[in-house]
């Protein structure tokens, strides 16, 4: 019987907490550049293994070898999180020493678990639908919003927060997990998208309908200006921000924003410089017919909302961040919603767009229906 392939991948994966454990007892590889040419040997190997999986495929999709890669190090994430919360020991201590130290903050543990979790099923069920001919383009562009977001905070976070004067060679290897997100989403945007077959004539109604007769997209509109100023203020306030309320929010709601670990300060820059924009032209998709972009990019930036605020929430909460900047117990919930909400915002708009696309693809003849005119 033929093991599937999603199967093999994940049996492959599982080998990384024993490849960890064995260097974590060989000093001879607890060193910073034998750590990192370590792991370019092992990212070689396991990418040879996953060729001999293929072997018999007449032909295999190029994101293939990035999702199964990838896998391999959502378990060296998850084995990360796992001992750093006390579940398990005698795996990472030699990589937080000499490889990477910053993966040992409150926000790096978040973020472990999303990769191990999160990541790893969305690989595991893109690979299962890449090997039955079915479309995965979708679930890919999540992803890669979502592992953009990861790393466009992670990198400038080290580089500029505390643990920039302690960056060893592992550090590197963050380079291809930022490149690589990129020329995946790339490949999927130029991929067909897969929608729901609409007649013309539904089209065409939907796309005369304005905003007020759309009450969910009212909502959706109303709920995404309240995210936009969210995101105004809090960067206004991690740019020290002299007003009396920047001052009273930082110190009594979330006082996360000024952990001198540098990514709460990156990710608010990030909703102010990025998600701001994209935010502003969300708005006018749901006011403007025929924006078909946003079927899209609502999906990637679902998934950076939803890896970014997982990330901020768990770590402005977790034990390994220092008491005085983490949430205040009066006021948890009030703080818990506002994040909450705003990473809900984007995955409720994309589910919107997708579940009923008709008002936003672009209009065809009267009577035409998927490229095909109606017999007289």
């Amino acid at each position: 019987m033929r093991v599937p392939v999603e199967v093999s991948v994940f049996l492959l994966s599982l080998l990384a907490p024993g490849v960890l454990y064995a260097m974590n007892n060989i000093p001879a590889l607890q060193e910073p550049l034998p750590i990192l040419g370590m792991g370019m040997v092992v990212l070689g190997l396991v990418l040879l293994l996953l060729l001999l999986i293929v072997q018999n495929k007449t032909k295999v999709d190029p994101l293939f070898y990035v999702f199964a890669e990838f896998s391999f190090t959502c378990m060296v994430g998850l084995t990360n999180a796992l001992e750093q919360d006390g579940f398990i020991s005698g795996f990472m201590g030699f990589y937080i020493k000499m490889g990477e130290p910053h993966l040992s903050n409150s926000y790096a543990v978040m973020m472990s678990y999303w990769e191990g979790v999160v990541h790893h099923a969305l690989f595991f069920t893109i690979i299962h639908r890449m090997f039955r001919g079915k479309s995965y383009r979708s679930l890919g562009l999540l992803w890669a919003g979502s592992s953009i977001a990861q790393q466009i905070v992670l990198i400038p976070g080290v580089v500029i927060g505390k643990h920039g004067s302690n960056i060893r060679p592992a550090f590197l290897r963050n380079v291809p997990f930022f490149v690589v997100p990129f020329w995946a989403a790339f490949l999927l945007f130029r991929r067909s998208r897969v929608v729901p077959i609409e007649t013309a004539d539904k089209v065409a109604a939907e796309q005369k309908k304005s905003l007020l007769s759309r009450p969910v997209d009212l909502l959706l509109s109303l709920l995404l200006l309240g995210a936009a100023a969210f995101s105004v203020f809090r960067g206004f306030v991690v740019l020290d921000c002299p007003m009396d309320f920047c001052f009273s929010y930082i110190y009594q709601y979330e006082p996360y924003l000024k952990d001198p670990v540098g990514f709460p300060r990156i990710m608010m820059l990030v909703y102010l410089f990025y998600a701001l924009p994209l935010l502003t032209v969300f708005i006018y998709g749901l006011n403007t017919p025929g924006c078909s972009w946003m079927l899209d990019w609502t999906i990637v930036f679902a998934g950076a909302v939803a890896q970014t605020q997982w990330c901020h929430i768990g770590a402005s909460l977790h034990s390994r961040t220092p008491f005085t900047y983490r949430v205040p117990s009066d006021k948890l919930w009030p703080v818990i919603a506002l994040n909450v909400l705003l990473a809900a915002v984007p995955t409720l708009l994309a589910l919107r767009c997708h579940t009923s696309p008709a008002f936003f693809l672009k209009s065809v003849p009267m009577g035409q229906t998927n490229g095909k005119k109606k017999e007289n």
